[in-house]
């Protein structure tokens, strides 16, 4: 009789459930940031140019213009531009061909030998309002002189319409100091110095370059224009 009790009470207990299959959601991807522009450094050398009446410091283009970049460059290190003057401001030429030039007007023994000449539209650089050029009279003979143009003078360029297919080789810009470079060129000129175009065009007192010298890249540096957009 016991026997058939225990048999009854195991009877009377509820079935286990079944365990019942749980649904999980599918797995959260991680979140990935998006990755950050990579930044190139600016490795460009800049140049304080302390003169007379003030600082102009320009950045030099020494990839795409290594020829008269370095040539420029060599003066500075030798210390060998310390005492050139800005010389000509081109006023008489009115607003479109702004520019004024700067060199040797000293002893010639302090003058590297004559450089190749590097064309616009090899360097893909452009003449343009602030650009850095190096003058000349024919492609090959640059030694000291260049210009620091105040307008845009696209006829400087290789391969400007009526040019003579070799231009002037730009290889930087100012990045600082464009008001100095405006007083230079509105400096007094002497009525009578120079000879052909140049007459009227020599300043008198010539600015002095007190020192050229390589200095950190500007925190504020522009841009610029002288590369030329693909």
């Amino acid at each position: 009789m016991l026997t058939n009790l225990v048999a009854l009470m195991l009877a009377a207990q509820p079935a286990a459930a079944p365990p019942q299959a749980t649904q999980l959601p599918p797995p959260i991807p991680p979140v990935v940031a998006p990755a950050s522009p990579v930044i190139e450094a600016d490795m460009r050398p800049y140049v304080a140019l302390a003169t007379d009446l003030g600082t102009i410091i320009v950045r030099i283009e020494t990839r795409r213009a290594p020829i008269t970049s370095a040539n420029f460059l060599r003066y500075v290190d030798a210390k060998r531009m310390d005492g050139f003057k800005f010389y000509r401001s081109t006023k008489s030429w009115g607003p479109a061909n702004q520019l004024i030039q700067a060199g040797n007007r000293g002893d010639a023994r302090r003058n590297f030998p004559p450089i190749a000449h590097e064309p616009t539209k090899a360097t893909g650089l452009t003449n343009c309002k602030g650009a850095l050029s190096m003058a000349r009279l024919n492609p090959g003979d640059a030694t000291t002189d260049f210009f620091l143009l105040l307008s845009d003078i696209k006829g400087f360029d290789s391969d400007a319409p009526g040019g003579d297919g070799a231009g002037f080789a730009v290889f930087g810009e100012i990045v600082a100091g464009a008001d100095i470079a405006n007083a230079i060129f509105n400096a007094p000129i002497s009525p009578t110095a120079g000879e052909g175009v140049m007459v009227g065009q020599m300043l008198e007192p010539q600015v002095t370059i007190k020192t050229a010298r390589r200095v950190p890249a500007p925190a504020d540096a522009p841009k610029g224009c002288v590369v030329k957009a693909p």
